[in-house]
């Protein structure tokens, strides 16, 4: 082993002694992540000869005894969120990279594909569509693959590689092709699993399509979601096509099976499909939020527009109002006056008296009317 994988390898150990080795093997009938009563990680490990399982070991340890007893056999073992102990001694037996080993402890990692010597490490992002949340779920999902054996590492419950090794196992002609074969196989499973996702977002983008002309307040809120995820999405599928290109590359260069290729480059063009349809995705939402903010901006003119209307009628009421008012206060202003009881007022023995103050109440009345009316207040 090289120095630098020792030193690595002894960083790790110490904290891995309290963790236990117990890598008894779960029943393979699943590889879903709900069987939580398990001490370990292991979903399925079988050994397979001309494209048939010949031996179901039941740990790691069994695993690889019987792999050292025959050099003709493959291994495929799946794992579900795998301790670091159990990385660990997968590392030391198959001789895995620690850059790899250390990516597939810590997850988090961008799809990729790199190859250290014999084995390749394959990190895909797998998807699945959530109908009852309308939600996209995300898991990650490694690959080691040397010669002899496959081991697959999840960390989510897509894609479910228990029907992928069912499948795999009705096919022994595709099955004993080797390690590359079952490569393919979850690569396909995979980009298929995006199909059933790129539906589902499809739906979504109508549905907001339909918000959007129903002026839905929530519909904006719901386009920002949306974009993460076709983001996230984005992040996933993107770097396949370089991904697969390499491989073809790899199959070509080390002569692997003809027909083992022509289905590579089938996943390939499902995975450029996806891909373009995902990009579409996120540059149709672009044009949803730039349409949903015009008729937002739109809508608050229009409410702008009522309101300043509403305020006009409102002063004109009032101007109206206003000018009645004064209109009714000359005479009363008048009638108050000539009320008052003072015994010298000039005018309270005139005979001329009342008619002249009826008189004096109708031209301030009029006054005043001619005067609102060209104003416009009446």
């Amino acid at each position: 082993m090289p120095p630098r994988r020792q030193r690595a390898l002894r960083v790790i150990r110490p904290t891995l002694r309290r963790q236990g080795r117990d890598n008894s093997v779960t029943d393979h009938s699943t590889d879903e992540p709900e069987a939580t009563e398990r001490r370990s990680s292991i979903v399925d490990a079988a050994l397979y000869r001309d494209g048939k399982r010949i031996s179901t070991p039941s740990s790691l340890a069994e695993t690889y005894r019987q792999l050292r007893a025959d050099a003709e056999a493959m291994a495929w073992i799946g794992l579900y969120k795998p301790s670091d102990a159990e990385l660990l001694s997968l590392a030391d037996e198959f001789d895995l990279h620690e850059l790899a080993v250390e990516d597939a402890m810590e997850a988090h990692q961008r799809p990729k594909l790199e190859r250290y010597g014999d084995t390749l490490f394959v990190v895909l992002r797998a998807a699945r569509y959530l109908d009852a949340v309308e939600e996209v779920d995300f898991a990650e999902l490694h690959l080691f693959v040397g010669p002899g054996f496959v081991i697959t590492v999840r960390h989510g419950a897509a894609p479910n590689l228990s029907i992928v090794r069912r499948r795999m196992e009705n096919d022994p002609d595709l099955l004993r092709l080797g390690p590359e074969a079952v490569l393919y196989a979850v690569l396909d499973a995979v980009v298929d699993g995006y199909v059933p996702v790129v539906n589902g977002v499809s739906n979504d983008v109508d549905e907001i399509e339909v918000q959007v002309f129903g002026r839905d307040p929530k519909v904006t809120l719901r386009i920002y979601e949306l974009s993460r995820e076709v983001l996230e999405f984005q992040r996933a599928t993107r770097p396949l096509s370089a991904m697969l290109s390499g491989l073809e590359a790899g199959f070509e260069k080390y002569g692997t099976d003809e027909e083992l290729q022509r289905y590579l480059r089938d996943v390939a063009d499902h995975a450029t499909e996806v891909t373009e349809r995902v990009d579409g995705f996120r540059q149709v939402l672009s044009d949803i939020l730039a349409v949903n903010a015009t008729l937002v901006t739109q809508q608050q003119n229009e409410e702008m527009k009522s309101l300043t209307e509403a305020s006009f009628e409102q002063n004109e009421e009032l101007k109206k109002i206003s000018a009645w008012a004064a209109i009714l206060f000359a005479p009363t202003l008048v009638g108050t006056i000539y009320g008052m009881n003072f015994d010298n007022m000039p005018e309270t023995h005139w005979s001329l008296g009342y008619p002249f103050a009826v008189f004096l109440m109708a031209m301030v009345c009029a006054t005043l009317f001619v005067v609102f009316r060209r104003k416009g207040w009446l």
